[in-house]
């Protein structure tokens, strides 16, 4: 019997603070107008002391997570799609994975910059559709304000911190995730990247001083870049699902840049208003960008059940990518008892991790103290002569 992949929850969080045109204007050289005339951006929710990209995964997870009759424990896949991970390693995932208590999942960071979403929820699809997983949760979160150099007015007004998560499970009702289209080009690994961090220019005074750990981007190139791959990618994922373009009822784009949007929707033929953008709202939230569009135009009622959706971005790497679905709206009725039953398990994780903590803990100075045996009277004298 055949095997689909559908999304059955999905949630989004947002830091409360927002950061305001009129307030850059008090930080760099620009203004309101030369922002919103060149990106479309009024608006972005910058992360406060207390929030991390971890922190805004699990707040997303658990929405997400709320709207179906699934607990934590029954997820077998955690991927989280960041270009601002909370540490290097271990991955973002992983802190995600215990913080909601899916003690069976396996959990890692995918890394493709503001496609990572699309690479995800691709991926998650197909472990779905080969019969190695049935339930999986795909999140997009960033803390991108954490990377920008507040003194570069061509980058410190693109960016926002969010995080959005999908819930993909298998069903056999045809439809969920039909096609995808994941490219990249290394060649243009340089007009989009942080130098700094890694093993080619590890932290170090020199490194901070040369603000070699802020978000550096030649955008010109990168315009022409993306203006050119959102159509072609848009058309390749259509074609691979079996459809024409006049079939897709919605398209969810990358929120980079209003102006791209409007290219590729002149250059796909199609009207603008087919297209959802909040880029006005949220700015460049990277791997968030999609996931959130997806959950405000869910709930803004402009995505119903039947409708032909595609997914489009690019980004660092390069990377870019597009994804085809038929959105069906399979439900899971949530019913009080598994509410209930998410309740507790929610609480009994947390006990969960500290107990595991503790216990961890205790057998490191069990083991220790088998690994340093006391020495006797005699091995004492012998090392004194």
């Amino acid at each position: 019997m055949a095997r689909y992949a559908h999304i059955i929850g999905w949630g989004m969080a947002v830091p409360e603070r927002v950061l305001t045109n009129q307030e850059l204007e008090g930080m760099v050289d620009t203004s309101d107008e030369w922002i919103t005339t060149r990106t479309g951006i009024r608006t972005r929710h910058i992360a406060g002391e207390r929030e991390s990209t971890a922190s805004l995964a699990t707040e997303a997870a658990r929405r997400a997570l709320r709207m179906t009759a699934l607990s934590a424990i029954e997820l077998d896949l955690i991927i989280v799609a960041t270009a601002s991970p909370e540490h290097l390693f271990p991955a973002t995932a992983c802190l995600v994975q215990d913080a909601i208590g899916a003690a069976r999942a396996g959990a890692f960071d995918l890394s493709a910059a503001c496609t990572g979403f699309i690479y995800a929820l691709n991926m998650a699809a197909q472990a779905i559709r080969s019969g190695s997983i049935q339930h999986a949760l795909v999140i997009g979160a960033e803390t991108l304000s954490r990377l920008v150099d507040w003194k570069d007015r061509n980058t410190c007004v693109l960016f926002g911190d969010g995080a959005g998560a999908v819930v993909l499970s298998a069903s056999d009702v045809p439809g969920g995730v039909l096609s995808c289209v994941m490219r990249s080009d290394g060649s243009g690994a340089n007009l989009l990247y942080v130098a700094a961090g890694g093993s080619r220019y590890p932290a170090s005074p020199e490194t901070v001083e040369k603000g070699m750990h802020t978000i550096r981007m030649n955008g010109r190139e990168v315009f022409r870049f993306a203006t050119r791959v959102m159509a072609s990618s848009t058309r390749e994922a259509v074609s691979l699902a079996g459809l024409q373009l006049e079939d897709i009822e919605v398209i969810i784009p990358h929120q980079a840049n209003r102006r791209i949007i409007e290219s590729a929707a002149r250059g796909l033929k199609l009207p603008l208003d087919r297209f959802l953008i909040n880029i006005d709202r949220y700015g460049n939230t990277s791997s968030a960008s999609i996931p959130i569009a997806l959950c405000e135009g869910l709930a803004d009622g402009r995505i119903n059940p039947g409708d032909h959706v595609v997914m489009v971005a690019f980004g660092g790497g390069l990377t870019w990518g597009a994804l085809t679905m038929e959105w069906v709206g399979v439900e899971m009725p949530v019913t009080p008892r598994a509410r209930w039953r998410r309740r507790f398990l929610r609480r009994l994780a947390r006990l969960r991790s500290f107990l595991v903590r503790i216990l961890r803990k205790l057998e490191g100075l069990l083991w220790g103290a088998r690994s340093h045996p006391r020495s006797s009277a005699k091995d004492r004298r012998r090392r004194h002569e």
